[in-house]
């Protein structure tokens, strides 16, 4: 007879991450108390424009990337122009 394995639930956010919300919430609030909400408030506004910048670098390397692509593949169809040419115009060696 075959063996039908058993149900094994799906490990839950919690786990998966580390970290549950709870904890994650008693962190904040030691910050809270440590730093006090004017530090706090600066880091988060440093955080948030750091991340910004970030964000708008990898779009204009996105950019630049894409820009590269389309310049090289002009140029590989040029190449491909002139390698057809250069063995028309050659004269067979024998």
């Amino acid at each position: 007879m075959a063996r039908v394995p058993e149900f094994v639930p799906a490990p839950s956010l919690e786990t998966q991450m580390g970290i549950s919300w709870q904890q994650l919430l008693i962190i904040l609030l030691i910050a809270l108390v440590l730093f006090g909400t004017k530090k706090l408030r600066s880091v988060g506004t440093d955080l948030g424009a750091a991340v910004r910048g970030f964000k708008k670098a990898m779009n204009e390397g996105e950019e630049e990337q894409n820009k590269q692509i389309n310049d090289m593949s002009g140029r590989d169809a040029d190449f491909r122009e002139s390698t057809t040419s250069a063995k028309s115009d050659s004269k067979p060696n024998g």
